[in-house]
C-alpha cells in the first residue's frame, strides 16, 4: 500500500477552504499512485479555530462534511482519514473518519485530551479499537495525545493492526520534537507496527505547529518525514519487508 501524509496550514474556521485543500492533496497523492491519504487533527476546521467556532462548525458523522470527503475519496480514488469536530446531539467529540468513498465510513474518537483548550470544547471518549481493512492493510486509528500512552498503540496491534494512522496538532513546545523524531519510533518499534503521523505547519491564530510528520516502519526506521514547512511526504507500506524485524523483536508474542 502506498500512503501519502499532507502537512498543512488549515484555513483556521473555513470548512470550505480546507475540504478544498484536501481535495487537492487527494489528487496529489492520486498523480503518484497512492491508496491513503492521512491528514492533520481537525483539519477540516484548523485546530486553532478557537472554542466557539469549532463547537458551531461540529457537524454529525454523516454530516455534510464527511460527506464531502467521501466524494473527494470516491472521485480520486484514493481512501482518506482526516479530523473534524463531530457532534453527537449535545456532546462534542475530537474524531477522525476514514472513507474510501464507497462503504460506511470508520469513525474514531480521541480519548485522550490534551490540555484547557481541548476540554472546553471536547469530550474525552473511552479507548477503543477502530481498526479498518484497506488495500490489504488492516489500519487503527488514534488522533494525537493518544499515542504518547503506550497502552493505546499496544491495544491496536494486539488487535492486529498494521499501520497505525496519527492525526495530529503538535505544539511547537520543546518535548514536541521528542514526541515525534523519537516517541513515535520507539512506539512502532516495540508494536512491530507502521505508525504514520500527520501535522500541521506554521501558524494558526495562537498555535504553532512544528510539522515533522513522518512515517515510521516497524525497525524503528523513518520511511518518509517532513520539515517545518506545509508540504507532501509518501511511503510504501509492505509488512513482509520486515518479517526480520518481528522474528528478531517478539514484543506481542511475550508479553506477559
Amino acid at each position: 500500500m502506498r500512503l501519502s501524509i499532507r502537512q498543512t496550514l488549515p484555513a483556521s474556521g473555513d470548512v470550505e477552504a480546507n475540504l478544498g485543500l484536501i481535495s487537492r492533496a487527494a489528487k496529489a497523492a492520486a498523480r503518484e499512485g497512492a491508496d491513503l491519504l492521512l491528514l492533520p487533527e481537525l483539519v477540516t476546521t484548523g485546530y486553532g479555530a478557537g472554542a466557539e467556532a469549532l463547537s458551531r462548525l461540529a457537524e454529525p458523522a454523516d454530516g455534510p462534511t464527511v460527506t464531502a470527503l467521501a466524494q473527494i475519496a470516491a472521485e480520486t480514488g484514493v481512501a482518506l482519514i482526516a479530523g473534524f469536530p463531530e457532534r453527537d446531539g449535545e456532546t462534542i467529540y475530537n474524531s477522525a473518519v476514514f472513507t474510501n468513498g464507497a462503504d460506511t465510513p470508520a469513525l474514531y474518537r480521541k480519548s485522550h485530551l490534551y490540555g484547557d483548550y481541548e476540554r472546553e470544547v471536547f469530550t474525552a471518549a473511552e479507548p477503543a479499537t477502530c481498526l479498518v481493512e484497506h488495500a490489504g492493510i488492516t489500519l487503527g486509528l488514534l488522533i494525537c495525545y493518544d499515542v504518547e500512552f503506550p497502552e493505546n498503540t499496544r491495544r491496536l496491534a494486539q488487535a492486529g493492526a498494521e499501520l497505525i494512522c496519527v492525526p495530529t496538532a503538535l505544539p511547537d513546545l520543546p518535548g514536541s520534537y521528542f514526541v515525534a523524531r523519537q516517541m513515535i519510533a520507539v512506539r512502532a518499534f516495540e508494536n512491530q507496527v507502521f505508525i504514520a503521523y500527520a501535522d500541521h505547519a506554521g501558524e494558526e491564530g495562537d498555535f504553532r505547529y512544528p510539522g515533522l510528520s513522518r512515517v515510521a516502519a516497524p525497525d524503528g526506521g523513518t520511511l518518509a518525514r517532513a520539515g517545518a514547512r506545509p508540504g507532501q511526504i509518501s511511503a510504501e507500506i509492505d509488512p513482509t519487508a520486515y518479517a526480520a524485524s518481528r522474528a528478531e523483536n517478539t514484543y506481542l508474542r511475550d508479553l506477559r
